[in-house]
């Protein structure tokens, strides 16, 4: 019985994310659509992240909490009126969130080589560098504090939890890696789309990353992946 609930909250959840990216692309009349299943979708998500079973009750509310904040920033951000800045703190508390799940199952772990754990960070931090470069021009000043608050954050984020993934090597960890790299790929290409270079496509690939790294991160609360 549980396991179809899961399987259920999974497929309604992709499914409603979906519709949320079709709704970007359709004329005026039927904008409403976005603000249903944009949020509905993270809600699923965050549904799923409750109704899976769990060794570790403190990770699993940390990224609860996570997925709560990022129902408020997708909110923000899909409000006719511009609420970016609201949208990224949203986001960036859900970030912290994550930070404090992840970190979690770094501190517990034997320490790495801090060859290894370079190997991990550089390029979340790389990645990071370029994407602020390379929207710079296209920030208002009082952006750029936030931003690169925000960007910093994140790569924190994402390398912890392949620090983790390296440093325990569990499924629910791959999991919780893989999702915050396409986390990355999403707030990359939103910002490069918004501050730089627009393009159609855009939309469509930031909220399909963005979904899916909340789906792979909600996965990780799991004690039943199988260890890799």
């Amino acid at each position: 019985m549980l396991t179809a609930v899961l399987l259920a909250l999974a497929a309604s959840a992709v499914l409603v994310a979906v519709m949320a990216i079709r709704a970007h692309y359709l004329d005026k009349r039927q904008h409403w659509q976005v603000y249903v299943f944009k949020p509905l979708a993270t809600l699923l998500i965050l549904a799923l992240a409750l109704s899976l079973p769990t060794a570790d009750a403190g990770y699993r509310w940390a990224v609860v909490a996570g997925l709560a904040f990022s129902t408020a920033g997708d909110v923000f951000l899909m409000l006719p009126r511009d609420r970016f800045v609201a949208g990224l703190a949203s986001f960036l508390v859900a970030h912290l969130c994550y930070v404090w799940a992840f970190a979690s199952g770094v501190s517990g772990a034997p320490e790495a080589s801090f060859a290894v754990n370079l190997l991990f960070w550089l390029p979340y931090f790389a990645a990071g560098g370029t994407v602020v470069v390379l929207i710079w021009p296209g920030l208002k000043p009082a952006l750029r504090g936030p931003v690169g608050i925000y960007v910093v954050v994140i790569a924190v984020m994402a390398s912890l939890a392949a620090e983790r993934w390296q440093a325990t090597g569990s499924g629910m960890a791959l999991a919780a890696a893989l999702g915050a790299g396409l986390f990355v790929v999403s707030d990359g290409v939103l910002a490069i789309d918004r501050f730089r270079w627009p393009f159609r496509a855009a939309r469509a690939l930031t909220l399909a990353t963005y979904w899916a790294a909340q789906l792979l991160i909600a996965l990780s609360v799991s004690a039943q992946l199988p260890a890799q």
